[in-house]
This record gives structure tokens, sequence and C-alpha cells, in this order.
């Protein structure tokens, strides 16, 4: 692996690449360093640290994960990639439902173009509208615990901070882009991961404090416990690339067809179905419900919003019930939105192919509906226990939840479903020019987008 990783640097086309691709992360990175203009950051982050003990408890601690940290200082970069994310996953939706998005979605690479387009506009509104909505809250010192967050209130910083945090996000967008065009890798995702690595050595010294001897000369946590976590962490990591590669391949089987001289078919091949079809997708989607009341509660203090934010505080049972179903709903959900048995049926005997022992046309339509069901409930399953683990070893072994979240959640799957992806596309530049791959015998296998 090492002679290949030597090899990357051998191809100028391949380094160029890379290079390119870092250059535009670390000015990513730079970026969320920026102060947003009129912002008190270190009484904001005060704050942060006042209404929740993690990182992960509200929405605002969602979005600083995928904004690197940016939206506890409410950097420049505060919105980060979300709105963007959130833009593609309602086109996606609005695809299935409305029929001139779906005919313009099978026009090949224009209406890629035009969709692409759609979410960019898209991905504008949502920015300004959330842009706005966040100066406003910051205005008001009675939901910052009586703290004066913003300086100069009033229209001028309103209309400043949309300008600002809009921009920011169709800067990252734009960088995401061009990654995408000139450099290696999924852009929007490398973003995503980049900033959620980068709260890896903050991680790190909070781990080390806790093994660091206290006033009694003991430490916070054993060393057994640590090597358990190092243990732990590498047989999550081993599950969670198991359950991102793992696929059930249907044999599809295409007729012999003579047009004119010529026979076409007669070969077999198969349809790959995802054991995680979904993806990250439920997981963001059940934090984002069960994280909205302590979102509220930590605006608007009121006794029934405080109430039903305790009883679906992290750790509560009605907490590990809740999200667990909200997973396998939105597992279900989006499978079925993103996955037509009915349409792969009709193409395939269109073209002359068919299941072995399957009629072409319904009863290929129910097969393959049959069997993403069957393995949709275990790729379920496993995203609602890497998704609740985080939670688990945080309040089990009293172990900070920023250090806990890299053993499992949205965090983990995202950074190892990248990598996996990044090093395909690494490796296939290899091998086309004759090197070795990272592996001797097989090949990487990226996520099936």
């Amino acid at each position: 692996m090492l002679e290949s990783f030597v090899n990357i640097f051998k191809i100028p086309d391949l380094k160029k690449k890379i290079f390119f691709t870092l250059g535009l992360i670390a000015v990513y990175r730079i970026g969320a360093f920026v102060p947003t203009p009129g912002i008190d950051g270190a009484k904001l982050a005060q704050f942060f640290d006042n209404i929740a003990k993690t990182q992960g408890g509200t929405l605002f601690g969602l979005m600083n994960m995928f904004s690197g940290g940016a939206m506890q200082r409410l950097t420049i970069f505060a919105l980060g990639i979300m709105p963007y994310i959130s833009s593609s996953i309602i086109l996606q939706l609005l695809t299935t439902v409305i029929p001139a998005l779906e005919r313009l979605a099978k026009q090949g690479e224009e209406g890629r173009k035009a969709i692409t387009q759609y979410t960019r506009y898209g991905t504008v509104i949502l920015a300004v509208i959330q842009a706005f909505f966040i100066a406003l809250w910051l205005e008001n010192p009675a939901r910052f615990q009586g703290m004066q967050i913003v300086q100069n209130p009033g229209w001028g910083f309103r209309i400043l901070t949309v300008i600002t945090l809009t921009t920011g996000t169709a800067f990252i967008m734009w960088l995401g882009e061009q990654i995408q065009e000139k450099g290696i890798g999924n852009g929007i995702s490398l973003i995503i991961t980049a900033g959620i690595i980068s709260r890896l050595p903050a991680a790190v010294f909070q781990m080390a404090a806790l093994l660091t001897p206290g006033t009694k000369g003991e430490a916070q946590i054993a060393p057994f416990t640590l090597i358990f976590l190092l243990f732990m962490f590498v047989a999550v990591v081993m599950a969670v690339v198991v359950i991102t590669q793992g696929q059930r391949k249907i044999p599809v089987q295409y007729a012999k067809r003579i047009v004119g001289r010529k026979i076409y078919g007669g070969q077999s091949t198969f349809i790959p179905l995802r054991v995680n079809q979904s993806g990250v997708i439920p997981i963001i989607f059940a934090q984002s419900i069960i994280m909205f009341p302590a979102t509220i509660a930590g605006i608007v203090p009121h006794k029934t919003v405080q109430g039903i934010a305790s009883a679906l505080a992290m750790g509560r049972p009605l907490y590990y019930v809740l999200y667990s179903l909200l997973i396998l709903f939105f597992a279900y959900f989006y499978a079925a939105i993103t996955f037509n048995p009915i349409e792969m049926a009709n193409n395939m005997k269109r073209f002359g192919g068919f299941v072995p022992g399957i009629r072409p046309g319904k009863q290929t339509a129910e097969y393959l509906d049959f069997i993403m069901t069957r393995i949709t409930l275990p790729g379920a399953i496993f995203l609602t226990i890497i998704a609740v683990l985080p939670t688990v070893i945080s309040s089990k072994l009293g172990i900070p939840f920023l250090v806990a979240s890299f053993f499992g959640g949205t965090g983990l799957l995202i950074i190892v479903g990248v990598m996996l992806d990044t090093m395909r596309q690494v490796e296939s530049h290899l091998l086309m020019r004759h090197y070795e791959g990272f592996m001797k015998k097989g090949r990487v296998k990226g996520r099936i987008s």
C-alpha cells in the first residue's frame, strides 16, 4: 500500500489533482475562522457551552459538526454546506413526485445540468432564509441568558449578516464544484469530511485530559477503558466499511436478438442493490427532528417546551426509542423514493433482460421490491446502532460527546464513505497507468451513487 501512495506522486496529472484538492480544502478551513462582522464570538461560544454540555444536543450542534466548528464561532462559513445538502435532498424528493423534474432527470447531461442549477438556486434561497432568522435570533439578549452578542443590532446588521453568511455558503458550494471538476473525489463530500475531521484534535486533547491524573492522583478513565475503546473503534470502522460496501447482486440475463446481420444481447450481468441504500440521510433526518425540541428549549424558556426537551434529552429511554424508530422509518422511506422497481423492471423488459426464474414485467418488479425490502432491514438496524452508539458511550463511560462522536454516528459514516470513494478514484488513476492499486487482490469499491 505504501508503494501505491508513492506511485501517486509519479503521475503528474493525479498529483496536480490532489494538490489542487488539498489547496481548496485549506482555503475552506481558513475561512472557517474568519468572524462575521458585529458578533461577539467569545460570548456566543460561551452560550453554546451553557445550553448544552455536548456539541450534539441541538440542531446548532449538528450544523456545527458539518461546518467544522464554524457555527459555534459564527464565522463567514457558519451555515456551512447544510443549505446545499437540504436543497439537494429537496430536489431529489421533488424529482420523484413532479413529472416535469422526473422527465428532466432522464434527459442525460443536459437534464443533470438543469437540476444542478435548480439546486444552486435552492441553496441560495435556503441560505438567505436561515441567515435572516439567525440574525434575528442573535439580536435578542434574552435568548442568550442576558449576554449582548450583537454590538449594533438593527437592519444594517441583519442585511450584513444575510449577505455574509449567504456568500460564505455560495463560496463553499463553488469550492466543492471546483474540486469535483478539477480535483479528485466528490467536492461537497470532501468539504464536509474536512469539517468533521477538523474536530479530531480537540477530541484528542479531551481524551488526553481524561487520562491525566487528577487531584486524587487517579485518571478519570482507566487505561483498560482506553484499550477497550480503541478495539471498539477498529471494530466499528470495519463494520461501517462492510455495510457501506455491502450489496445484493441480482443476476440478469439478456436474450439474444438478431438485427440484420448482427447479434445483440446474450450476456449475463447483475443489478447491485445496496444494503445501506439511503446512506446517512435517515440519521440526518432523525437528528433534525429529535433535536428540534432541545433547540427550541435553548431559545424559548417555556415550561412545556423545557419538559418536552428534557424527556427527549440524550440518554433518556424515550430518546433512544423515538430516535431508533425515526431512523428505521426514514431508511425505508428514502429507499422507497430512490429505488423504483417498476421502472427498473420495465427497462429490463424493453431491452430483453430478465431475472432467471422470474417472469419479466410485474413479477420482476415485485421480486425486486421484495429483495430491496428485505436487505433494507439489516441496513436500517445497523444505522440505528451506529447512530445511538456515541450517546451510549458518552453516557455510560462518562466520555465527552465530542470524543464519543468518532465511535459512530453521522460523522464516522461520512468519513468512511468519502474516504472509500476517494481511494477508489485514486486507484482508478493508478490502474489506468499500469500501476498497482491499494490492494493486491481485488479493488477498492466506492459508494454506489
